[in-house]
């Protein structure tokens, strides 16, 4: 259900702004979208896992947030990672 290092050395990777950048809106938004998708599938299997469902909509409600934050500051940006992890608007 977390994310690997490995997988986390990837998604940082791919979203980070410079070369020291670990903590950007960016990568936080990519960290939670993997995160949130692992969860979904852990979902399908357990139906009744209604603990985990609401670390699950705790997750969601924090990269909204993130996202508004970015949209607010930086529209360009905003538009680049929604198109990037191909997240609904």
């Amino acid at each position: 259900m977390t994310l690997t290092k490995d997988r986390k050395k990837e998604l940082i990777g791919a979203h980070r702004r410079g070369t020291a950048d670990t903590g950007s809106a960016e990568i936080q938004i990519a960290l939670l979208t993997g995160r949130i998708s692992d969860l979904t599938g852990h979902f399908k299997k357990h139906t009744k896992d209604f603990a985990s469902r609401r670390g699950l909509l705790r997750m969601v409600s924090r990269r909204r947030r993130l996202l508004d934050y970015l949209k607010r500051v930086a529209p360009q940006r905003y538009l680049e990672i929604i198109r990037k992890l191909e997240i609904r608007k």
